[in-house]
This record gives structure tokens, C-alpha cells and sequence, in this order.
């Protein structure tokens, strides 16, 4: 009798299986298949991670916070923390709807702290800079 071969894949573990045909020619009882064995799957390659998000920071006192305008994704990172920026200077590049949106210096300041990084996706009003 002819014997097939076939993967099974049952709760996220695949398994080598060969099946029997059997014909009915009346008093024949089936034989059962050997058990199976366990085949294992090959890894998949892991996604590329985006940048860790730094801690979010609140504007303390004397300072305040540059927000999001839309929910997006940040493309890059212009200025530096502690770097002196006046207003209308770009600070980050915030890709949203396949446009890059320049995220600039609301006023003159310096910047205390990023809250986000380069690869990481944000909300409409999630706080990005804390400028001082």
C-alpha cells in the first residue's frame, strides 16, 4: 500500500507525518501510523529593532515640552541634547502619512531632554522635546 508524507503543524509546533492508505477490502483493520516526530521549524530571523525609547521626562519649571502634532514615526534626531537652539531651528524629522514633517524650536532654548529616538513611533500629542 502507498505511504504519504506530510507536515502538520499543531499549536505552533510542526510535525512529520506518514500516512497509510487503506482500501476497504472488507475484514482488513487499519494499521496505525508510527508516532510522529517532531520537526523543528526554522527560526525566524528577528525584526529589526527600533532604538530603545529614552525615559519620558515632564517640563519642569522654566521649561516646556515641544508635542507631537500628529501620531507618526521619528525619522531622525537633528539636534543634540544641551545643544542651544533658537526658534524655528529644527529638532527632529517626524515621518507621518509617507511625508517628513520638520519638528522645529517653538523659541529660543536649549534642549534638556529627548523623549523619544530615531525609529520610534509616537501618538498625536506625545511629548518629543523638553526644551529650557
Amino acid at each position: 500500500m502507498a505511504t504519504k508524507k506530510f507536515n502538520v503543524t499543531v499549536n505552533g509546533t510542526t510535525y512529520e507525518v506518514e500516512v497509510e492508505e487503506v482500501k476497504s477490502s472488507g475484514s482488513a483493520a487499519p494499521k496505525a501510523a508510527p508516532a510522529p516526530k517532531a520537526v523543528t521549524p526554522a527560526p525566524a530571523p528577528a525584526p529589526k529593532a527600533a532604538e530603545p525609547a529614552p525615559a519620558k521626562v515632564a517640563a519642569g519649571a522654566g521649561e516646556h515640552s515641544i508635542d507631537s502634532p500628529m501620531p507618526g514615526k521619528i525619522v531622525k534626531l537633528v539636534a543634540n541634547e544641551g545643544q542651544a537652539v533658537k526658534a524655528g531651528e529644527v529638532l527632529l524629522i517626524l515621518e507621518a502619512m509617507k511625508m517628513q514633517n520638520e519638528i522645529t524650536a517653538d523659541a529660543d532654548g536649549t534642549v534638556k531632554k529627548f523623549n523619544v529616538a530615531a525609529g520610534q513611533s509616537v501618538k498625536a500629542h506625545e511629548s518629543l522635546v523638553i526644551l529650557g
